[in-house]
């Protein structure tokens, strides 16, 4: 069940978010090796609404992408006034071990399971772009973090200048630096950074880099060791058999490969069509009607394709 919070007026708007602002999103890891987690929020955008969809993405922990899924319809700029936005905070863990970090591409998500600790930690990044992609099956770990110091290269440099823009040669440690105050660092140069913007976070936007709001990385930075494991994985379909034998399904936009190339959408559900194969192998117990569905609208929310019995089943 969803949980709806409506917001009448800017006092109402600001104080109803309360209950739900937090560090992080954290979430318990569910029993009996079950994968589904979260409850999705419903909110009301307040009347008069001035604010951004990335200001209510923000506020509850989300990226763009994942705002953008499931409300399919919204104004990135400014969503209606007295709209039903669906906060997509329910979700189904990755099919990899509960340990270290694992960065989704697909879904543009971080998570984080605590050593030690029954619970994960769920962040929104923003990825690179197609030109400047982030690695998508790759094993590494923390080498090192520090407050980060930036120094763009020279095609870096050249490129800011074909746009009117020169850029220093070197941003020191500080709330000027592009990559934010803290970062995680990885081999092959590669970074878990913050940013100096507030926007970007569940785009494709970097350099090949995983970004994070401020108050994320900060966060991030504090409680994860150097040596920390991290796998880089890239699959926008995810899927689960609960205990009590249940089928749930998440599916997201792929990323594109081709800058070039728009994907027709054709090309991208059979693309889909053959993971959920892989991963269903003919399972009698789904509702391939849902999948269908579910296929057409790629909300990134997990949706139950459980076959319901006949009456002669039941019997």
């Amino acid at each position: 069940m969803n949980t709806t919070i409506y917001f009448y007026n800017i006092i109402f708007f600001i104080i109803g978010l309360h209950q739900y602002l937090a560090t992080a999103t954290v979430y318990t890891l569910p029993d009996h090796n079950n994968r589904l987690i979260g409850e999705n929020i419903e909110i009301i955008t307040p009347k008069n609404n001035t604010y951004s969809l990335e200001y209510f993405s923000a506020q509850f922990q989300v990226g763009m992408s994942n705002m953008l899924e499931a409300n399919p319809d919204v104004d990135v700029y400014l969503p209606d006034s007295e709209k039903k936005l669906i906060i997509p905070h329910q979700l189904i863990l990755p099919n990899t071990p509960h340990s270290g970090i694992v960065i989704n591409n697909a879904e543009m998500r971080l998570y984080y399971y605590p050593e030690k600790k029954n619970t994960v930690i769920v962040l929104p990044i923003a990825i690179g772009t197609i030109k400047n992609a982030t690695p998508s099956h790759w094993i590494t770990s923390i080498t090192h973090k520090k407050k980060p110091i930036w120094i763009p290269t020279k095609s870096m440099r050249d490129e800011y200048i074909k746009h009117g823009e020169i850029l220093p040669t070197i941003f020191p440690a500080g709330s000027s630096n592009p990559m934010g105050l803290y970062a995680l660092y990885l081999e092959k140069n590669y970074a878990i950074h913050g940013t100096n913007r507030n926007f970007g976070i569940g785009l494709r936007i970097t350099r090949g880099c995983i970004r994070l709001r401020p108050e994320d990385i900060e966060y991030l930075f504090n409680i994860v060791p150097v040596g920390t494991k991290v796998q880089f994985i890239n699959e926008p379909v995810k899927s689960t058999v609960e205990k009590n034998g249940m089928r749930y399904l998440e599916i997201h936009n792929p990323l594109s490969c081709n800058k070039d190339k728009k994907r027709s959408e054709a090309s991208i559900i059979a693309h889909l069509e053959q993971q959920i194969r892989s991963i269903l192998i003919n399972d009698s117990n789904v509702d391939y009607e849902i999948i269908n569905k579910a296929l057409k609208d790629r909300s990134g929310i997990p949706i139950n394709i459980t076959r319901k019995l006949t009456n002669n089943e039941n019997k």
